[in-house]
């Protein structure tokens, strides 16, 4: 690669510290994965090893599959998952969104576990749609623009909270991104999802998950 992204020199530093050098950066393994999903991965590798800072297009459903959600309550779930649960897969932040990259399949399966879980807009009165933000499963047919291997200087919205750094990362499925979910949606009725927070001081310890 580049010598303006070196990736292949070091570990990519899984943390969420606010500030450009707590971005966390995709290593030349993670970035191998990612480009695997399109249908080029060598033109994929190619751009980004000319503009390491340019985010891409890539489909979902062979490789993985992303579930969306508003970039707080993805946050939410992001730190039950760390905090009680198995971990995660890779992370981004995008324009707004918490992009959670998942098992193939995920984005079939989970819309009918959140059905049955009443979160839907015909749900009980007394169910947990007043305080769950919907969730955008992405899979066969669907693409994603997820961040670069390195995030544009001084840019924040869009970046890697937990990095891809290997060529076969764990991804949770959709019965784990439903207890994230639920878990979430509990602090949620004491943390406003709405609200401001300084959810950038976070980190998470990816060898727990392996």
């Amino acid at each position: 690669m580049s010598s303006a992204w070196d990736a292949s020199s070091s570990p990519a530093p899984l943390t969420g510290h606010a500030g450009q050098a707590g971005v966390a950066a995709v290593t030349a393994d993670g970035a191998a994965w990612l480009a695997s999903a399109g249908a080029y991965p060598r033109s994929t590798l190619a751009q980004w090893e000319e503009r390491p800072h340019a985010p891409i297009v890539l489909p979902c459903g062979p490789v993985f599959d992303v579930v969306s959600a508003p970039v707080m309550f993805g946050r939410l779930m992001l730190d039950r998952l760390w905090g009680e649960g198995p971990g995660s897969g890779p992370v981004a932040a995008f324009r707004g969104r918490t992009l959670l990259f998942a098992a193939p399949g995920t984005a079939q399966r989970l819309p009918s576990l959140l059905e049955w879980e009443e979160w839907s807009a015909d749900g009980r009165p007394d169910g947990r749609t007043g305080t769950v933000p919907p969730l955008l499963c992405h899979g066969n047919g669907d693409a994603v623009t997820v961040p670069a291997p390195l995030a544009a200087p001084g840019d924040t919205s869009t970046r890697w909270v937990v990095a891809p750094d290997t060529r076969h990362p764990w991804l949770p499925g959709p019965e784990i991104l439903l207890w994230a979910a639920v878990r979430a949606a509990r602090s949620a009725v004491r943390i406003s999802i709405s609200h401001p927070a300084d959810q950038d001081a976070k980190v998470y310890d990816v060898s727990r998950r392996r």
